[in-house]
């Protein structure tokens, strides 16, 4: 490289899309827009375990559907995670029983499959314990405990004869089974096939100019240090989940003006000084379906869901095209859904079951 071109890729360095254009240029000359892919990797096409069957899948289907799993007979698990959109409600934070809202947005249920842990704060290891905690959750399907939930089950033959068929006969309706149904239907929930999928899997067309100059810069200010692997949450299956700091830093106007920093994530569960201000790094599959942001939903849009993140992570301000090439290689993260036919809830014939 002559000196005169080499100066003039130095300068450009001092921009903030500085690293992105050295990785490209500086020294090599040419590099692959594939190298800064590095750290992100395909979806994979099954999340399925050996034991889902058909059966126990159209089960946990029902369950997932069934609002009267809940005190009022009316909120599901589709509700807050409704799978006619982006997973999620769309809401700030979501509306459960008797009008009543919690302190946190409701994360996407597609590809929760490939989440390390469930929740913001990551406190259910597995779907299975997830799924168990809003049945119970007062601001959610409000009930007063798990066997309340089965004394609605149990009421209804054709739930009965499904469970004793999945399960066989001599293991009866369990709160442990209910719950293996519904994480079976939740594995189904995936989304692989996304323009970025196609491109990480070799089709250089997949993307357009906007969305690899993107992920270039997605990789090179550093987003992929949390935003990594398959669900691109720095997850990879069978591996130990690791939770960051959010906000790290806490001085930006942008972190007072949406309160980002008063819930302290994970700091809530214990004592440890540790843990305050840690949180279970999303999926970003699908993140153009699923505003508004952030752990409190209080962020509105996308674009200013990377602005924030760019000045409380990377302590970076972007500027108006970096903002939109990033806005843009997020988009191809958005995959096709799965056809989903709703299900028809086995009912208790000449009654209600649910009472109040």
């Amino acid at each position: 490289m002559k000196e005169k071109e080499t100066m003039e890729t130095l300068a450009r360095c001092m921009s903030v899309r500085a690293v992105a254009y050295c990785g490209l240029a500086l020294m090599a000359g040419a590099v692959s827009t594939a190298a800064f892919a590095q750290d992100l990797e395909p979806l994979p096409d099954s999340a399925a375990l050996s034991s889902d069957t058909v059966a126990k899948v159209q089960l946990g289907k029902k369950l997932y559907f069934d609002p009267r799993l809940s005190v009022t007979g009316t909120v599901s698990c589709n509700t807050c995670h409704n799978l006619m959109e982006g997973g999620d409600d769309g809401r700030i934070s979501s509306m459960g029983v008797h009008g009543l809202t919690g302190a946190r947005n409701a994360p996407t249920v597609w590809n929760s499959a490939f989440q390390g842990a469930q929740f913001w704060d990551g406190r259910a290891p597995t779907l299975e314990e997830q799924a168990k905690g809003p049945l119970v959750a007062d601001v959610e399907m409000g009930m007063a405990h798990h066997d309340q939930v089965l004394q609605r089950i149990r009421k209804i033959p054709q739930y009965v004869d499904e469970f004793a068929s999945v399960y066989g006969s001599g293991e009866g309706v369990t709160i442990e089974l209910a719950v293996d149904a519904i994480a079976a239907f939740e594995r189904t929930l995936i989304t692989p096939d996304s323009a970025l999928d196609r491109y990480l899997q070799g089709d250089a067309t997949a993307l357009t100019p906007a969305q690899k100059r993107g992920m270039e810069l997605f990789d090179s200010v550093g987003c992929t240090e949390c935003h990594g692997g398959p669900a691109l949450n720095g997850w990879t299956p069978g591996e130990e989940i690791e939770y960051a700091e959010f906000p790290r830093y806490v001085d930006s106007p942008l972190v007072a003006k949406y309160d980002l920093a008063s819930d302290t994530g994970r700091g809530a569960l214990t004592e440890e000084a540790l843990d305050e201000n840690m949180f279970k790094t999303p999926t970003l599959r699908n993140i153009s379906l699923t505003a508004p942001y952030m752990h409190n939903g209080r962020v509105p849009t996308l674009a200013e869901a990377v602005r924030v993140m760019a000045v409380s992570q990377l302590d970076m301000d972007l500027d108006e095209r970096d903002v939109t090439d990033l806005v843009r290689f997020l988009e191809a993260t958005e995959g096709p859904f799965p056809e989903i036919s709703l299900p028809r809830l086995p009912s208790l014939s000449g009654q209600s079951i649910v009472k109040d």
